[in-house]
């Protein structure tokens, strides 16, 4: 029989407020008022604190815990999402964020990009299909798609039809992303959009219990839970609070309920939560909350989201992304929790793709320069040459450098012909299809 996750929480009956907070305030060295400062990075949360090491001097650690949640109440900030109990989530606004959004502000305002790809609309349209094809995976992946990441990526490139549910799941995945950077970035949300958009990530697939995805009903009760252990996490909230709470989403996407000011990456996490939290469809939940916090960022003209695969970081750490969601749901309904989690996420992966593009200019420059001098390659093949040195196990095929650079299908043939036939490219037949892969020779044009 299947369990409901309790997270631990310390009996804080016996603490005597006054006779703790006296020993508080009449410390000489604030030890512990800087333990407890420091524990808002990271968010701690008891089931760490009670193995935390070192820890003040005459504090037990439940008097810490009893402390560090009063201080967080003193500063807690209300959301717009309430539990079916009429619960409010709140959340703080803790000291690094102001530094950690000037700089997201400046990376995706055009820092996070050398001049030379900034004024490359090709190398930026690369950048951006290789950003989405990353997080359609990747979020599939959450979600149980079985496919790899490598097959996965040779399939959208070359187009072809997927052939199983996962790469069904990935495929649109993919193509949602594209509409919604492409399109759907200019609209206001609504009904209509989010079921647009539903109906999109979950064509011709079905649910667990082989029904077509559709908006919950009465009769269903959605848990969510490990697959492996069977241990039940959340247990979505009725139907009518659902789609009664829906309407307040939309408002709040289309900023017609905020009160104050919230930073657009806050409130772009805030859906992605909320969504998860209601559950109001009977599949493609975490999908489309993750492509909510696409859209209300690229929306918000934090364009450089767009090349930044989130999903592909929190596959890396998928347990600590469920209980960031349980966190918050069971400690006092305290949404930092979550907001802390997906802000080290979007820090991890600014850091990650400012690192993949200064690698690749590095070896890129050299390799150009010394390509145009010596081989006179055009910069179809100079860029093709490139990507598939940043990536040796990916392939090309004609359609795919069509696909790719957009060019006609003679055009496409004499570019890879001419690599073939000077050695930088090795030419392989599987089945119908033919494909190219990078030789030793190209590799030796990075060096």
């Amino acid at each position: 029989m299947s369990k409901f996750y309790k997270i631990k929480k310390p009996d804080l009956s016996a603490i005597k407020r006054e006779k703790i907070f006296s020993k508080f305030f009449n410390e000489e060295n604030g030890e512990c008022l800087l333990f407890i400062e420091n524990t808002f990075d990271p968010y701690i949360h008891w089931d760490k604190l009670q193995y935390k090491e070192p820890i003040p001097k005459g504090y037990s650690r439940e008097e810490l815990w009893y402390i560090i949640k009063f201080n967080r109440k003193t500063r807690l900030l209300q959301s717009p999402i309430i539990t079916e109990d009429h619960k409010k989530f709140s959340w703080i606004k803790l000291p690094k964020l102001e530094k950690i959004f000037h700089e997201i502000d400046l990376n995706t305002g055009g820092e996070l990009f050398s001049s030379k790809v900034e004024g490359d609309k090709q190398e930026k349209q690369r950048l951006i299909s290789r950003g989405i094809m990353e997080e359609a995976i990747a979020s599939s992946q959450l979600e149980g798609a079985s496919t790899s990441r490598k097959i996965a990526k040779q399939f959208l490139k070359e187009g072809r039809k997927p052939k199983n549910e996962s790469e069904q799941m990935i495929l649109n995945n993919y193509s949602t992303m594209k509409i919604i950077e492409e399109e759907y970035k200019d609209k206001e949300m609504t009904w209509d959009v989010l079921l647009e958009l539903h109906k999109m990530i979950t064509k011709d697939t079905l649910t667990p219990e082989g029904d077509l995805p559709s908006l919950r009903d009465n009769k269903e009760t959605i848990f969510v839970t490990d697959k492996s252990s069977g241990i039940i996490y959340h247990e979505a909230p009725s139907v009518p609070f659902v789609k009664k709470e829906l309407d307040r989403l939309i408002d709040f996407a289309n900023d017609k309920s905020d009160k104050a000011f919230i930073h657009p990456i806050i409130k772009a996490i805030m859906l992605h939560f909320w969504i998860g939290y209601l559950h109001p469809f009977t599949d493609g939940n975490g999908r489309l909350a993750r492509l909510l916090f696409y859209w209300y960022l690229l929306k918000k003209d934090y364009w450089a989201f767009a090349y930044l695969p989130i999903s592909k970081i929190i596959k890396k750490s998928p347990t600590q992304y469920t209980m960031a969601y349980v966190y918050s749901e069971q400690d006092d309904y305290d949404l930092t929790y979550f907001i802390e989690y997906h802000i080290n996420k979007i820090e991890q992966a600014v850091k990650e793709f400012k690192e993949y593009l200064d690698r690749q200019s590095k070896k890129n420059l050299t390799m150009s320069k010394n390509s145009k001098i010596n081989h006179s390659f055009n910069d179809r093949q100079i860029k093709l040459l490139q990507f598939l040195y940043g990536d040796p196990d990916e392939r090309t095929s004609i359609r795919v450098h069509m696909n790719v650079f957009q060019v006609a299908n003679k055009t496409a043939i004499k570019d890879l012909r001419e690599l073939s036939e000077q050695g930088f490219l090795e030419r392989k037949k599987q089945g119908k299809n033919v494909y190219y892969y990078i030789t030793e020779k190209a590799k030796k044009l990075f060096l």
